[in-house]
């Protein structure tokens, strides 16, 4: 059975938040000649986050497939396969910023980023070490999901503020 994992909500919804406050002023703000370039773009650029933030996993009982958009695959992320038998380990290295990420490493040589900000998370665990036979109690989300909630809090509060500000 084929298993779909999509990108967790709180990502997408900080990233485009984020994108919304910073951006939502820029054609109120410029001049008369350059409004509606500037509305083409955010346009623009509102399509392209939500289509990078759309990559998704999938795993079946032979294999684990990463998915990419062609927006994603042109600004460099690859699709990528493996099958379950072909994974040796997973092994994790240090961020900079004191969490770990994680690799699926393949008995070629081959390191693959083990997705870690992806809906039903404990399940895609479960199918993982199911599959491949390897521990997996020490991963987790590469970064506690309050700062995502808390970045979507605060870029709305942003959009709500500007709101005012452009009304009043």
């Amino acid at each position: 059975m084929i298993e779909k994992f999509k990108t967790l909500f709180f990502v997408k919804s900080s990233l485009i938040t984020l994108y919304l406050a910073l951006t939502i002023p820029l054609p109120f703000i410029s001049i008369e000649k350059l409004k509606i370039p500037s509305i083409i773009i955010f346009v623009l650029g509102l399509y392209l986050i939500i289509n990078i933030t759309s990559d998704y996993v999938e795993t079946c009982s032979n294999k684990i497939s990463y998915k990419s958009s062609f927006i994603s695959q042109f600004l460099g992320k690859k699709n990528w396969e493996i099958s379950w038998k072909d994974i040796k380990l997973i092994k994790s290295l240090p961020t900079s910023q004191g969490s770990k990420v994680y690799y699926f490493n393949t008995f070629n040589g081959d390191n693959f980023l083990v997705p870690q900000r992806v809906e039903k998370f404990e399940k895609f665990l479960l199918i993982v070490s199911t599959n491949s036979g390897i521990d997996i109690k020490e991963i987790s989300y590469i970064s506690p999901l309050w700062t995502y909630k808390l970045l979507t809090l605060l870029s709305v509060l942003m959009i709500i503020t500007e709101l005012f500000a452009f009304l009043n």
